[in-house]
């Protein structure tokens, strides 16, 4: 199965990668320098395994006033594809107002991140004219009288051949003045003289890497806004660079909450294990963050203050607290602070309870579920569309793959179901309740089911997981 590929094209609401990278150029650099709506939820708590995005109460006759919530509620929750967009456009605008300038990152730092300026080739590549093989340089025609000193690499560069001369040369060494070619090992012999003679015709140039045969100084080797890989990384140190300017990353701080939460040990006297903090460090990473904190906050709502109105982060996500339980405090303190709710519920299961809030022109915090799989879905649907923006990633192209099992649907929400690809079908997997990460941490990507579900050999969108896509390596850095 395929991955699906990177575009650099328009973005939701006409933004696009160039733009996003004009936005973080315009301050002087180094020099070198959706679909369907919400079913109800009733009030939750938001530990690690409370938030349950199933409905704690049926309608019946009676409950009039409950009805009426819910479907209040449904008409507030945002259909997927327009959350998506919504973290997009909350990212442009936070990227036109925080300026924030290119920076100058060493080789070893830069992996994952965005150019900002373009590559161009700093030497000739090659800087010499080299041997591409193992042999001898010659010139003239053969047989050939070899030197006593072959030519190694690395070494300065050797003595003019005459016609009729030979000297043994390794695979990258500097071929001496006037060689006509090349003759590999394999393709030669010497008499009992020790004359050097040819076993199949030679070609004048073969198996020498004439200077600039890859590029010459000044070529543009790539664009702006070309992430980092690293293949990127190679070819830049083979082009004189040992710094990159490219688009800072986003920074985040994590919030997690929760009295409930153990972070060592076995569950116990109605404690549980925090799954969140551990996991969404090193997922925020791979989605091109900056993680400068991990902060354990509990159900303490003026500690949960304190952090989120003094963080200097430009992404401050929380977990838990988003839904109305007598110690979720995230939309009290959200309105406490000033912050504009964007995103204030998304019809999406697992994770309906998520929300997105503007809290300064360039800071904006994402609410997760409290439960893991649901904290995923939220962290998919407005964190990574936010952060990639920020980080002037380049969107990944959506794209279709049957599944091979019939998945049943919400009546009005989207589903996110873990699955693993199987040749050219995706393979829905169990244990995909919002409480439980067993599939996801099997999978490979998430398909995006329509309200109503799909069916048996229909085909879904897949969001990547980021390591299924580019290995751990690459993804957390």
């Amino acid at each position: 199965m395929t991955s699906r590929g990177a575009r650099a094209g328009t973005e939701a609401d006409g933004f696009d990668v160039e733009e996003a990278l004009a936005l973080v150029q315009e301050n002087p650099g180094p020099a070198h320098r959706g679909h369907g709506g919400p079913g109800p939820h009733a009030p939750q708590h938001h530990d690690t395994s409370r938030h349950d995005d199933t409905h704690r109460h049926q309608d019946s006759p009676g409950h009039d006033g409950a009805r009426h919530g819910r479907a209040e509620e449904r008409h507030r929750a945002a259909p997927w594809p327009e959350a998506r967009a919504t973290a997009e456009r909350a990212a442009r605008a936070a990227a036109r107002a925080a300026r924030r300038a290119p920076v100058s990152a060493p080789l070893d730092h830069a992996l994952g991140l965005t150019l900002a300026a373009p590559l161009a080739a700093l030497t000739d590549l090659p800087s010499f004219d080299t041997s591409a093989m193992d042999g001898w340089a010659v010139a003239g025609p053969g047989p050939w009288t070899v030197r006593d000193e072959g030519v190694l690499a690395g070494h300065a560069q050797p003595a003019r051949l005459t016609d009729g001369e030979a000297a043994g040369v390794a695979t990258g060494a500097r071929v001496p003045p006037d060689t006509t070619a090349v003759l590999r090992t394999e393709h030669g012999r010497t008499d009992d003289r020790g004359r050097l003679h040819p076993t199949r015709g030679v070609v004048h140039g073969q198996d020498i890497r004439p200077r600039g045969q890859e590029c010459r100084t000044g070529d543009q080797l790539l664009a702006v806004g070309t992430l980092t890989t690293p293949a990127v990384l190679g070819l830049a140190a083979a082009a004189g660079y040992d710094t990159l300017t490219v688009v800072p990353r986003p920074r985040v701080d994590v919030l997690v909450l929760g009295d409930e939460l153990l972070t060592a040990g076995l569950p116990h006297d109605g404690l549980i294990r925090d799954a969140l903090g551990p996991m969404l460090p090193p997922w925020l990473r791979a989605l091109g963050a900056e993680v400068r904190a991990v902060r354990r906050i509990g159900d303490d709502a003026e500690a949960l203050h304190r952090a989120v109105t003094t963080s200097e982060a430009d992404l401050v996500v929380t977990t838990g607290g988003t839904a109305a339980g007598p110690v979720d405090h995230v939309h009290p303190i959200l309105r406490r602070a000033g912050a504009e709710l964007l995103v204030d519920g998304v019809r999406v299961r697992p994770g309906h309870p998520m929300l997105l809030a503007r809290l300064k022109d360039d800071q904006h915090l994402v609410g997760l579920p409290g439960n893991p799989l649901a904290a995923v879905s939220g962290l998919l649907t407005l964190a990574e569309p936010l952060l990639r923006t920020l980080a002037a990633r380049p969107a990944l192209e959506p794209y279709p793959v049957p599944l091979r099992d019939a998945v049943q649907g919400h009546p009005y929400d989207t589903r996110l179901v873990p699955v693993v690809l199987r040749g050219d079908a995706a393979v829905p997997l169990h244990y995909n309740g919002p409480a439980m990460l067993r599939g996801i941490a099997a999978a490979d990507a998430l398909a995006v089911v329509p309200p109503g579900g799909a069916r048996s050999g229909e085909e879904a969108e897949l969001l990547d997981l980021p390591w299924a896509a580019g290995g751990i390596g690459v993804c957390f850095t």
